[in-house]
């Protein structure tokens, strides 16, 4: 018989499809990869008497997953991680003093050193939101990993500090429209880039910080356009006050008079909703981006994801950003998903492993409107996958009877530090550890110049000795 030849055959794997309405685990699974797609998927046996491939993985002792998602990310924000945790006002009084110093150049470092982390502990599609700046989008490209990047804007002046705890955010009328057409710009231009593996999404920063005119302009832009709105919703308790101030009606009612409620909404945190709000979100067809680590640290709130879920919601996570969660890593997410969940509720049955294990793929995808691509190994599907080295001595042993262990220790043991070898559209991005496409050594190095430098520039701006941490720093504390 003569056998189909394919760019990649990976055999003998613990392989976790995520078809059906679990897990889709195959005990000695196989995968064949042609060109982007995936051609076959089966046991190692049947796919060995019918394939060969031009390059043989062999997955044993490996657990074989889809790529990993992060649905809610500030990349450019790695670059201030762990200057901004344990306070009470994470914007106002850690925060702002460095955003107001960043540049161009700082923010591609960080963006380069996001993605790396992300990509070596196996997130292979990134929902970066970011005001665009230049090589934003080439780096993804570049990089080789998924992206559906959300250009974000708002209508806030950059000089507010006239603006008192209470009042109405002014809004600048002529930078909103401008954030908005370059925004649009962007997104009309790499939707669809880099054969197809970026796509885009309009990444309104929020309801209480545009004027009405741009909120229906940018719904009537992305319904012509096809394009998902990417929006951080009943982030807290400020939006809350400012959308009742000004409309009259808290923020889930606001939206859906004004039409934002539907399967084209991304709906990142909604940790100020009421169950009825969350429930109202969840049956209109949106889907939730859920930050459990950024929220938590930021705010000590668990967002309502378990009310969305029953509801009959698809939710995705993401790690927001890393001056806020302290890191870009989907494994952290799943685990502090899955223990916040079970301390909230106190019931340990609620968010089980293999339920997280879905919401950071296919449900996740679901979640994004991309899961006729991505989100489970499947024919026809992109060829995004990670391999994870069930050898290391936090996923030991192996045991599949009479309970396999496997998908709790991918949970609640791994760290990302398993990842053994990622594949993003068929194309290996790292192998045995190693990133390939590339210099991981020079992204470090430019995030450390670029990180000090902003660090000078901020400590000779007097505006840091405001600083809340100032105080932990004096008394020996960081």
């Amino acid at each position: 018989m003569n056998k189909k030849q394919v760019d990649t055959l990976l055999i003998h794997a613990h392989l976790f499809t995520m078809q059906g309405n679990g897990l889709g685990y195959i005990a000695d699974g196989a995968i064949a990869v042609q060109g982007s797609q995936i051609v076959a998927v089966d046991s190692t046996e049947a796919l060995l008497s019918h394939f060969e491939g031009n390059k043989t993985i062999n997955a044993v002792n490996c657990a074989v997953l889809p790529g990993l998602i992060d649905a809610h990310i500030h990349t450019t924000c790695a670059i201030l991680r762990g200057v901004a945790q344990d306070v009470t006002n994470w914007l106002m009084d850690a925060t702002i003093p460095y955003a107001l110093q960043m540049t161009p150049a700082v923010n591609i470092a960080g963006t380069r050193l996001s993605v790396l982390e992300g990509l070596k502990a196996g997130t292979t599609t990134f929902g970066d939101s970011e005001t665009p700046y230049p090589l934003w989008g080439e780096f993804f490209d570049e990089i080789g990993v998924r992206a559906i990047l959300s250009p974000a804007f708002n209508a806030i002046p950059l000089e507010w500090s006239a603006w008192k705890e209470g009042d109405l955010y002014p809004f600048d009328m002529k930078a909103g429209r401008r954030g908005m057409e370059e925004a649009v710009d962007f997104a009309c231009a790499w939707n669809g880039a880099a054969e197809g593996r970026i796509t885009t999404m309009l990444g309104l920063q929020a309801a209480d910080m545009l004027p009405l005119e741009i909120l229906h302009a940018a719904k009537e832009i992305a319904q012509r356009e096809g394009l998902m709105l990417h929006i951080h919703v009943a982030q807290g308790d400020r939006e809350t006050k400012q959308i009742v101030k000004r409309y009259g009606k808290r923020p889930i009612a606001f939206l859906a008079e004004i039409g934002y409620l539907d399967e084209q909404l991304l709906a990142v945190h909604l940790t100020d909703a009421t169950d009825e709000e969350v429930i109202q979100v969840a049956k209109s067809g949106a889907g939730m981006a859920l930050c459990s680590g950024a929220i938590g640290i930021i705010d000590g709130l668990v967002p309502p994801a378990h009310v969305f879920r029953q509801a009959g919601g698809s939710v995705a996570l993401g790690s927001d950003q890393a001056c806020g969660n302290n890191c870009c890593n989907i494994f952290n997410e799943m685990k502090l998903t899955a223990l916040f969940n079970k301390i909230k509720y106190h019931d340990p049955t609620i968010m089980p492993a293999w339920e997280v294990l879905r919401m950071a793929t296919i449900e996740g995808a679901q979640a994004i409107g991309l899961d006729h691509k991505i989100g489970s190994l499947q024919v026809g599907k992109e060829a995004d996958l990670i391999l994870i080295d069930l050898s290391s001595p936090n996923l030991s042993p192996t045991l599949l009877n009479p309970i396999r262990n496997l998908v709790p220790n991918l949970v609640y043991a791994a760290s990302g530090h398993e990842v053994k070898s990622v594949m993003v559209a068929g194309k290996l991005l790292v192998e045995d550890y190693q990133v390939l496409t590339v210099d991981e050594s020079a992204i470090l190095a430019e995030a450390q110049v670029q990180a000090q430098q902003l660090c000078q520039r901020v400590t000779a701006d007097p505006i840091h000795k405001k600083m809340v941490l100032m105080e932990a720093m004096a008394k020996g504390k960081l």
